[in-house]
């Protein structure tokens, strides 16, 4: 995987860049959808790539293991192959659900011991098994297994944490290194800067990381919980010391005016499942703000859903998709959800326009209140 600089804003750290992988091109900066399962919840692939425009997306790599299992995965020749979908791919570690979803687990300095959320049956994660998992997925670019604090961790908890995630990232690296890709093609691994939300562990953590020489960085641990004004100086403190000639990735963020400030921060990749999650539950983002679909003033709204989004906002009409919604029917869900990732992916792009025309920052100015607003 290889990243061109190409772009810089004067009056921010917003970056325009070129990752460049097996699969591939990606533009950032870019919004990543998440396809949890090898799939994202409600979208066609063909929708992706048609109406979305989606560069890259997700796998996670806990769910894929649990299923449809990686002895499936491995005869299928891999993800790219089983869910037919030949652009770029991101696979996460699994960590973050481990210890989210997982309701019995136990960490050693080994790995870590949880219980499935399907059937309660019992696994171990390992730094050399996730690195070989995601091998087995084929994933352009994988993630080390961390452990993912909770966001209000006291410091001695996130020191220890951190001083084990980094024993982590040792072992990742050394199985990484040892083992080839499955299927042909290289695979890049991206470590993870943890730190919860302590100025001087997330600076050690940016710094042992940038020392792998890696071909991407990420920044993991955030929108946990913490105010939004310490995410964004957790980013600052992170972005000073990892290297600005590789990509970085800000896990799980978030809303669009999130994106925005991660962007003007020098953040150039970014997953959320908000935009379908949102969708899901009658909520669409649009540059005028956010509009609840089940509200009664959509009732009579002949307009587009949004006249300069994708086509499916053109051809359908809000009346409509608050008839749809009202009436419980599964496409209205379908609908929001291509809508809320064609935005972002909209929005993410526009960005990257203003980059390189030279006005990111007072554009950035001009919508990022909007953002907010409901409709």
């Amino acid at each position: 995987m290889t990243f061109q600089l190409q772009h810089t804003d004067n009056a921010s750290d917003a970056r325009a860049g070129l990752i460049t992988t097996a699969h591939g091109q990606i533009e950032t900066p870019i919004f990543m959808p998440v396809g949890t399962v090898g799939s994202v919840k409600g979208v066609h692939f063909e929708e992706l790539r048609r109406q979305v425009g989606a560069q890259i997306i997700l796998g996670n790599t806990y769910h894929l293991y649990l299923r449809p299992g990686l002895d499936t995965l491995y005869k299928a020749g891999g993800l790219h192959k089983f869910i037919s979908w030949d652009r770029p791919m991101l696979t996460d570690s699994g960590g973050f659900q481990v210890f989210s979803l997982s309701g019995i687990r136990k960490l050693t300095e080994e790995g870590c011991m949880f219980t499935s959320h399907i059937d309660g049956s019992r696994h171990f994660f390992t730094p050399e098994n996730v690195m070989d998992t995601e091998r087995t997925i084929g994933a352009d670019i994988m993630m080390a297994l961390d452990e993912c604090p909770p966001g209000k961790s006291d410091y001695e908890y996130a020191r220890k944490s951190l001083a084990m995630t980094q024993r982590w990232l040792d072992r990742c690296f050394k199985r990484f290194n040892e083992t080839e890709p499955r299927y042909g093609y290289k695979q890049s691994l991206f470590p993870i800067v943890q730190g919860c939300t302590y100025k001087d562990l997330r600076r050690e953590a940016a710094k042992f990381v940038a020392d792998k020489g890696a071909d991407g960085n990420a920044i993991g641990g955030l929108a946990v919980g913490e105010p939004t004004d310490v995410m964004y100086e957790m980013i600052e403190v992170v972005n000073e010391i990892l290297p600005k000639d590789k990509p970085r990735y800000l896990m799980g963020v978030g809303t669009p005016q999130n994106l925005l400030e991660g962007i003007a921060r020098g953040v150039d990749m970014f997953d959320c499942v908000m935009p379908t999650r949102n969708g899901r539950n009658a909520m669409l983002f649009t540059y005028q703000g956010t509009m609840n679909m089940r509200n009664k003033k959509w009732e009579n709204d002949f307009s587009p859903i949004d006249p300069d989004g994708c086509e499916i906002d053109r051809i359908h009409t809000k009346a409509y998709l608050h008839h749809l919604f009202k009436a419980q029917e599964l496409l209205a869900m379908q609908i929001a959800s291509i809508h809320n990732l064609a935005f972002y992916l909209r929005l993410v792009g526009d960005a990257r326009k203003h980059i390189i025309a030279g006005d990111f920052t007072p554009w950035m100015k001009s919508i990022v209140e909007q953002l907010g607003k409901r409709v």
